[in-house]
């Protein structure tokens, strides 16, 4: 009897956990409203700068604006087909996890830039674009394929892969990642632009 009492307490006090495994029609409105916060924040950031100021870099081991927005740029593209050929082909998660919590700790962990930590090979800048104005137009083209994947896809919450964040990630967390990422980097280009020997122009 005792154990029948416990296994109903589990059972109830998981509902709330399992029912957050789909996505609701507020949550795809935040993520996308996130996403376009975000690149509006990106595009702000760099409107209006000219060569000398793309491409200052305040020390010889930082990077420029122009690698920045770059790398933003790059990343849209890398996570969005791991989320596509990785996570959406993970197995189907079975655990009962507390999402809500962990896309709150996604949206604060990213864009906190107290904590430093290296550009992975693939997405060190290159100049695969040719030139900021090549990146930024990337990015805007890549936002908003990631938009239409957010909207169109579903079964956001049934996979989830590991992330850099030490915890499984699902699709959506992932898309809120790359929102988060690109936030995370605008401060970066922020910093750069409050540099005492920023080019004035």
């Amino acid at each position: 009897m005792k154990r029948l009492v416990v296994l109903l307490c589990l059972l109830v006090f998981a509902q709330p956990l399992l029912r957050a495994q789909t996505v609701s029609p507020e949550e795809i409105t935040r993520a996308v409203d996130y996403l376009k916060k975000t690149q509006a924040g990106v595009l702000a950031s760099t409107k209006g700068l000219s060569e000398a100021q793309f491409n200052f870099k305040p020390a010889p081991n930082r990077w420029s604006v122009a690698e920045v927005t770059e790398h933003i740029a790059a990343a849209e593209d890398f996570l969005m087909t791991m989320i596509q050929d990785k996570v959406m082909k993970a197995p189907a998660r079975t655990e009962v996890t507390d999402v809500k919590a962990i896309d709150e700790f996604v949206l604060q962990a990213i864009p906190d830039r107290s904590h430093k930590v290296q550009a992975p090979e693939p997405l060190a800048p290159t100049n695969r674009f040719n030139n900021p104005k090549g990146s930024l137009k990337h990015f805007k083209a890549s936002r908003a394929k990631t938009i239409q994947f957010l909207k169109e896809t579903k079964d956001l919450r049934a996979h989830a892969v590991d992330s850099p964040l030490e915890k499984k990630l699902d699709a959506y967390e992932w898309v809120l990642f790359i929102a988060a990422h690109s936030e995370r980097h605008t401060k970066q280009i922020n910093e750069v632009k409050a540099d005492p020997n920023f080019p004035k122009k």
